[in-house]
């Protein structure tokens, strides 16, 4: 549908007309001048052309013309479709303990370490994300948030890349992870609010249990879905210093409604990843929405280039 911004501005179209008929010295003397032949053949030829003449009369009404329709500001409404938004905010929280140092996964052909596989798939992750609100919490010895809720899914993979082992400690803080990812959460009136949880070892700084981490995150109505990364669990090596404590990381889920995967390699982890894709499965069909397109810039070219034609026709005459 077209329309004008402001369509009273063609009010001001009979503008040059009442400037003519009022301003003194503007309205237009004509006469003739009687000269000998031998004097008018130097004189330059008067234009004979009756369809330039009426063409360089009609160039300033078209400009005036032109310039008054920019500035009404033509417009219109176009439908176009809207961009998905799920109405979810998701945090997730990365463990970057020491032991995420640990060259134990396959990647393309090549051994490379946790930290750098779980990078590679979460930035996938994330960047499939559109339509969320994502956050990133980084913990070890202490959490930090890394990228605040935003739905700029491109700016939350940039801050997964740049993310590096020691800056918070080498120690792991599960609960202290979890609950700053909760404590994000709670401020947020979305109408669901996931934290995925992802840690290769066990909680051994803080003085809170993650377990009452995951009690406050049902409390609030938060789900909190877990990943156990490593080869090596606390349930079969007891003594290792490398195990992830998988049953505290099942019953973090357990407790808040969410669920819990174990992965031992690079596959498991882009499983899991695909899996709670289609757990928490992102954008929805939205309705058309109306955005207005501005034309103005049309008239304004073409009040522009008569502009150019009427200082050429003068400058010829």
């Amino acid at each position: 549908m077209w329309s004008f911004a402001s369509p009273l501005v063609f009010l001001l179209l009979p503008l040059p007309l009442i400037a003519m008929r009022l301003l003194p010295g503007s309205r237009a003397v004509t006469g003739a001048l009687k000269v000998p032949a031998t004097i008018a053949d130097h004189l330059p030829k008067a234009a004979t052309d009756g369809v330039r003449v009426r063409a360089r009369r009609a160039l300033p009404l078209l400009l005036w013309l032109s310039l008054v329709t920019a500035i009404a500001g033509p417009q219109k409404l176009e439908a176009v479709e809207a961009l998905p938004v799920t109405g979810r905010d998701l945090v997730l929280a990365v463990d970057l303990s020491g032991s995420m140092e640990k060259e134990d996964f396959s990647l393309d052909g090549k051994t490379v370490s946790r930290l750098q596989a779980v990078k590679t798939v979460a930035k996938d992750f994330v960047k499939r994300r559109a339509g969320d609100r994502i956050g990133l919490v980084l913990f070890a010895e202490d959490a930090y948030v890394a990228a605040p809720l935003t739905f700029d899914v491109a700016a939350v993979a940039r801050a997964i890349d740049e993310a590096t082992i020691g800056i918070s400690g080498r120690s792991t803080a599960i609960a202290g992870g979890l609950g700053l990812a909760v404590k994000r959460l709670s401020k947020s009136d979305a109408r669901s609010r996931v934290v995925v949880l992802l840690s290769d070892g066990s909680d051994t700084s803080g003085t809170v249990e993650p377990r009452d981490a995951a009690g406050l995150a049902k409390r609030l109505g938060i789900t909190v879905h877990t990943i156990a990364l490593g080869p090596i669990d606390l349930e079969t090596r007891p003594k290792d210093r490398n195990a992830v404590d998988t049953a505290t990381l099942r019953a973090v889920a357990d407790m808040s409604g969410g669920q819990s995967f174990r992965v031992r390699d690079t596959a498991d982890l882009e499983a899991v990843t695909a899996e709670i894709d289609r757990l928490e499965a992102s954008g929805f069909d939205a309705p058309p929405a109306t955005i207005r397109r501005d034309y103005w810039p049309y008239p304004a070219t073409l009040a522009l280039a008569l502009s150019i034609c009427l200082i050429v026709s003068r400058r010829a005459l």
